[in-house]
This record gives structure tokens, C-alpha cells and sequence, in this order.
């Protein structure tokens, strides 16, 4: 078991403190999300197809058959997985034909030899391309937000009769809620879709301190950001460039226009915005109702402050120390789980 101390500083007090980070498990083969069953007692997806079943306490893992149809394929494959009332659910990028792939949405009975899968959502048209999946989850009561990518496809994203590029919202059963913008004023868009203008959200999390969702987007050269879930909202792209530009280096379109949802807090240039979470746990009270927020490219974890829509403060925790951090989630006791793409899992605590 590998140990390390970080030592940072508290921006808002000048006080300095301590974290620790421990690595509890190695080995795992490009994983993507992780989903706390129950103390020590974790299910983990690897992107080429796998579900593992880690066991902490007895340090015994399995890996979970399924019968899911998933086709990795560049950022594609096996993605999200969130367990919840002995159910578990996964997103993935489901092989439809001819390598057109959809981001997908399945639901299982939790089973430790097996999972039977049904698909709850897929998104349409189905599109021939490695890039986007999103993919994340969010189970706020008996709804499901579901983040689906724009698979590359850029004004795709502006587009409410079509799903890539949006943030979907359907009930755990599959049935779609009464009061999506599409039964009040939106009678154009797909019933799934609660906002649209997004670009590829990697993290997504609810928060119990205001009941909200929120989500950070990956923009294209500069302009991924943090901000909140809007209903019947739309975040721009790719009218809206966030601050960033094309990839050629050539300007894209302005940082933000009225009448689009704003982002709580622009990343120019990019840090590849990955997992997030609003903490709420005791190890680390100063930071209750704060986001957390993981990082690929700059391979760092950051405490961000806001109030509202307002951004107040920043600090990075650590940087350059455990890799890329594909996802970060929030144990029983209040500790922070973190999913490297080294192929390990990270616990970061005060002890």
C-alpha cells in the first residue's frame, strides 16, 4: 500500500494542512468510473468491456459477466456506472452497426456472477465516430440525468431534434417525465432532453446541499468549464466557443452571448475537465458544499468555491501526482475515492 503527503494551503484562512493520498488498488486496465456499493465494497468499469467487483477489505476482485454489446473505439467504450437501490447502471458506446456506435444507457439487477442489462436510452442518430461519448450519470430521486456527447459532430449539439450534444433526463423505469421541456414550452425538442449546447460533459454530480446538477464540458482549444444542469437551457456550442478556439488555431465564436447559459468558471486554456462532486462529507468539513474537480491533461484535483452562479475561489490540492483522474467519488466516511488512468484507486484522507 503506497502512501503519500501532500501539504497545501487553505487560501481563504492562510493555514496550512495536510492530506494524505493512499493507493488502495493497482492493476486495473484503462478504467473510467467507479460506484461504491457499500463500505469497501466497490463496482469499477475498464473501458475495453469490463465490469470488476473490488472487494477492499478482503483486497479480492472479480470480474462481473454481462451481455452488453460495447464497442470501444477511441474515447468509446465501457463509461459510467452508478450503483443505487441494488440497481446498477452503466453508459457505454453501443455497437449498433457497421462501427456507428450510440451512447447508451443500461440498467441491471445488481448480481455478483452476472448482469442482465436492458437499455433504458439510446441516443439518435447513431454516429460513425470515436470522439464525445460524454458519458455520465445522475440518479436525483426516480430521474436519471444522462450526459451524451456531441461525438464530434459540433452543430449537431443545436439541434433538439436529434440527442448528441445534450443532457438527457428520463425516469429509472425509462419513462420519460411529464415536465421535460418538450411538454412546456420546447414542443420542437425530443422528449429525453432537458438542455442542449453541450459539448462533452465528463463529470456530473448532484448536490445536497441546493438539489442541483452539476457538470463540467470539455471545450475544443480552451474553454472547458464547470456549471450547473439548466432545464430547457442551452450552454452554446458550437455557436459559443467558451474562450477557447478551433484547433487550427483559428477563433471560434465569442466566449458567451445573451440568451445562452453562462458557466460558473472557464478552464483557458484547457485542463481537460473530467469528474466532479459537490462534498459533503465530515474528513474535510472547510469544504462542505464545495465542487471538486478532477483534471486529465494537468493531471490535478481542484477545490473550487461558488455561491450560486458565482465563482468566489479556486485552489489545486495536488498536481502531477497520481496521473490523469478519469473519476472522483465520495466514500461512506466522507474520504475521497480516485480513479487514476494509471489503472488505480486513490483514497485521499486527513490520516
Amino acid at each position: 500500500m503506497k502512501k503519500l503527503l501532500i501539504l497545501f494551503i487553505f487560501l481563504s484562512t492562510n493555514v496550512f494542512a495536510e492530506i494524505n493520498l493512499t493507493k488502495i488498488k493497482d492493476g486495473l486496465n484503462s478504467p473510467w468510473s467507479l460506484s461504491i456499493i457499500s463500505k469497501g465494497k466497490y463496482l469499477i468499469t475498464e473501458k475495453p468491456g469490463n465490469i470488476i467487483l473490488f472487494n477492499e477489505v478482503e483486497n479480492t476482485s472479480k470480474t462481473i459477466k454481462h451481455n452488453l454489446d460495447v464497442l470501444e473505439d477511441g474515447q468509446g467504450g465501457l463509461l459510467d456506472i452508478f450503483f443505487e437501490n441494488n440497481y446498477v447502471y452503466v453508459t457505454y458506446s453501443e455497437h449498433i452497426t457497421n462501427g456507428f456506435t450510440s451512447t447508451s444507457l443500461a440498467k441491471a439487477k445488481f448480481n455478483e456472477n452476472e448482469l442482465l442489462f436492458s437499455n433504458l436510452f439510446r441516443s439518435t442518430p447513431s454516429i460513425k465516430s470515436g470522439y464525445h461519448f460524454g458519458s455520465r450519470i445522475v440518479i436525483k430521486g426516480d430521474d436519471i440525468y444522462i450526459s451524451s456527447g456531441e461525438r464530434g459532430a459540433g452543430i449537431i449539439a443545436q439541434d433538439p431534434s436529434k440527442h448528441p450534444g445534450s443532457i438527457i433526463r428520463i425516469k429509472t423505469d425509462g419513462s420519460i417525465p411529464k415536465d421535460n421541456p418538450k411538454f412546456l414550452d420546447k414542443s420542437d425538442w425530443l422528449p429525453e432532453i432537458y438542455q442542449i449546447g453541450i459539448r462533452n460533459v465528463q463529470g456530473m454530480c448532484l448536490s445536497s446541499y441546493d438539489n442541483n446538477v452539476y457538470m463540467t464540458n470539455h471545450g475544443a482549444r480552451g474553454g472547458d468549464w464547470f456549471g450547473k444542469v439548466n432545464k430547457g437551457g442551452n450552454y452554446g456550442w458550437d455557436k459559443l466557443y467558451w474562450g477557447g478556439t478551433k484547433y487550427s488555431g483559428l477563433p471560434g465564436g465569442p466566449e458567451w452571448l445573451p440568451g445562452y447559459d453562462r458557466p460558473i468558471k472557464y478552464y483557458v486554456p484547457s485542463i481537460a475537465t473530467s469528474a466532479c462532486l459537490i462534498y459533503s462529507g465530515d474528513e474535510f468539513p472547510e469544504w462542505k458544499g464545495q465542487a471538486l474537480i478532477a483534471s486529465l491533461k494537468h493531471q490535478s484535483l481542484r477545490r473550487l468555491n461558488f455561491e450560486k452562479n458565482k465563482f468566489i475561489e479556486e485552489e489545486i490540492l495536488f498536481k502531477n501526482t497520481i496521473g490523469r483522474i478519469r473519476d472522483v467519488k465520495q466514500d461512506l466516511n466522507g474520504k475521497i475515492l480516485m480513479l487514476s488512468d494509471y489503472g488505480e484507486i486513490w483514497r485521499m484522507s486527513k490520516d
